[in-house]
């Protein structure tokens, strides 16, 4: 199924929401970027393993965008989605959106690629299992 310009496979759709607080902060007083990406990578982790049902791993990080600050007291969610799949990687785009605590007001505040490999038993780099993303398709139809 497509959902804009992102391949979305099964149900592998992941959503993680989180609380800004004062330890994860910067000097400016906004949410430190590597909070941000620790965040994302394991938003990208989720919806990997829950497409594939296999042990993956992040190979890289791709087109990491901060697009506007995250304040203190907000609530930040991220939305991730396997945007296309070959024979050993997934491309996972995350989008982290932040909302005031205390207001009805959501802003895209980051972006970014993930490329994730999947694993076999002796940890190294094995293929895709299709087989369950082809189950996933048949039972969403």
């Amino acid at each position: 199924m497509r959902k804009g310009n992102i391949q979305v496979y099964g149900n592998a759709e992941t959503r993680l929401c989180k609380m800004v607080f004062p330890g994860t902060l910067n000097a400016n007083e906004t949410l430190f970027g590597g909070e941000i990406m620790k965040w994302m990578d394991e938003t990208a982790f989720i919806c990997a393993t829950r497409a594939t049902r296999q042990k993956m791993f992040t190979a890289s990080v791709e087109k990491v965008e901060f697009i506007a600050p995250v304040k203190e007291n907000s609530i930040v969610e991220m939305v991730a989605n396997v945007k296309t799949a070959g024979p050993v990687k997934l491309e996972v785009e995350v989008q982290l959106f932040s909302e005031p605590l205390y207001a009805d007001d959501k802003t895209l505040a980051a972006k970014a690629l993930f490329i994730m490999v999947a694993l076999n038993e002796r940890n190294k780099v094995t293929r895709l299992s299709f087989h369950h993303l082809t189950n996933l398709f048949k039972k969403k139809r």
